[in-house]
This record gives structure tokens, C-alpha cells and sequence, in this order.
């Protein structure tokens, strides 16, 4: 198995201390892969395998937000962006159902920033939220056409749309505080005046107290577990409080 559950220190967040505990004990290493994730592998025993971590991390109340930020053009784009404005697994940006409601959103609005901005609150407004909609192979266009699905699917399609228009975009998978119901959550960042920003499409409103766990192209490269052979899902908990 590759587990992916640490969070790193970095833009908007602190790790103050953390916790990690495997039951049984087996032996554990760490690497960084492509996107500066921290990933845990190791060989789970037959039988119940029990993971836990904790963590107490300073976050930012809010996130940078910047109506009328220009778009940072292609050949501006620093090499390691570029590979964001791809199609990929679940982001396929390149089918033409995709610009073509890329095109629909953002028309007579500026370039950059207020283009995945725009993005984002269409999708909110939408797309209904519902669970048991998707599944593990799922698409951008598939949630195009349904307009229903999960936070996994409105990152999907928001990075989809973006990467439409040349706007370079990735997904963030984490912790969100006060989120309803409380689980892993995934939002998705864009890069545009030269810098990455955060956009939520299940969300209303600009939200902070996040707590980024990993980034990637999509899904495929943020799940929080990576098994090799079999293995069951048995019971997950996920709880974000405040710190005393």
C-alpha cells in the first residue's frame, strides 16, 4: 500500500505536531513523489489493518482572493505549470462538450482570475450535490452531462473547464473545518497572475481553514490510499475541530 495522510508545512498552513500510529506495527518508509506529496509505503499483513493519524496544524482564516488578476499566458507559465493545462485521467479538458461550456460560462468576462472564478460559482449553482451519484470512474464529462455528483466531481469538472481556456489547474485534496458532513474534501487551485488560488465549487463563499493534504493532476494522483492487492474498506473517520 501507498498512503498519502501527512500534511507539509507550507502557503496557509503550519504542522504543529502529528500523530501516526499502524496496528499491527509494520515496518514503514516515506518518499516525496512528482508533486511534492509526502507518501507512506508499506506491506499490510492478512488481516484487519488499523491507521490512524492526528495532527494539529495553524491555518489561515481565509484564502487570497483577486477579482480581476490577469491570466498568466502559456508561454509565461513556469515549466513545472505547464503539465497542469493537460488532459488527464478525469480532467478530460481537450473534448469539445468541455470548451465549448467553457466558452458558454466566461463569455464577457476578463481573462484570468475572474474566468475560474466565474467557473466556479456555475458549477455551484449548477450542479447538485448528492452522494451515490459517481463512482471511482467518473469523468468531468460524465458530470458535465449529469450535473450531479460529489466535491471529487465539481474539482474534476472545474479543472476540466479551466484547463479549456489555458488556465492551468490542479487538484487539492484535504481537510475543510465545519464542512457538512465532515470527510476528506477536494477543491481545486488555478494559476493565473502568476500564482496558484483556491477555488471551491462546493462552497458559496470564499472559505478558510483548510488543511492541503496533496496536490495532483486529478484523483489518480491524491488518493489517500493506493493498495496492490485486496483489501476492504471497513470503517473511516474523519473530524476537524478547533484546537483548544
Amino acid at each position: 500500500m501507498v498512503l498519502m495522510l501527512r500534511p507539509r508545512s507550507g502557503a496557509g498552513q503550519w504542522v504543529i505536531s502529528e500523530e501516526y500510529t499502524i496496528v499491527p506495527p509494520v515496518p514503514v518508509t516515506e518518499f516525496t513523489d512528482l508533486y511534492g506529496n509526502l507518501c507512506q509505503r508499506l506491506m499490510a499483513p492478512a488481516g484487519p489493518l488499523q491507521v490512524r493519524t492526528q495532527m494539529v496544524v495553524q491555518t489561515d482564516d481565509g484564502i487570497d482572493v483577486q477579482p480581476g488578476a490577469p491570466l498568466t499566458l502559456v508561454q509565461d507559465l513556469p515549466d513545472d505549470v505547464l503539465h497542469f493545462l493537460l488532459p488527464s485521467r478525469y480532467c478530460p479538458a481537450d473534448q469539445p462538450e468541455i470548451s465549448q461550456q467553457a466558452s458558454s460560462i466566461i463569455e464577457g468576462v476578463e481573462p484570468g482570475y475572474d474566468q475560474a472564478e466565474a467557473i466556479r460559482h456555475w458549477i455551484n449553482t449548477n450542479l447538485t450535490y448528492q452522494y451515490g451519484t459517481s463512482d471511482a470512474t467518473t469523468s468531468a464529462l460524465e458530470t458535465l452531462q449529469k450535473r450531479i455528483g460529489v466535491c471529487r466531481d465539481f474539482t474534476h469538472l472545474g479543472i476540466s473547464l479551466c484547463r479549456s481556456l489555458n488556465i492551468p489547474a490542479r487538484m487539492v485534496v484535504g481537510y475543510l473545518h465545519e464542512l457538512k458532513p465532515m470527510d476528506l474534501h477536494a477543491w481545486f487551485e488555478a494559476y493565473v497572475d502568476g500564482r496558484w488560488f483556491t477555488f471551491d465549487a462546493t462552497q458559496t463563499t470564499p472559505k478558510g481553514n483548510r488543511i492541503t493534504v496533496a496536490y495532483g493532476r486529478d484523483a489518480a494522483d491524491v488518493a489517500f490510499v493506493t493498495q496492490f492487492g485486496p483489501a476492504t474498506l471497513q470503517n473511516m473517520s474523519v473530524w476537524v475541530d478547533t484546537a483548544s
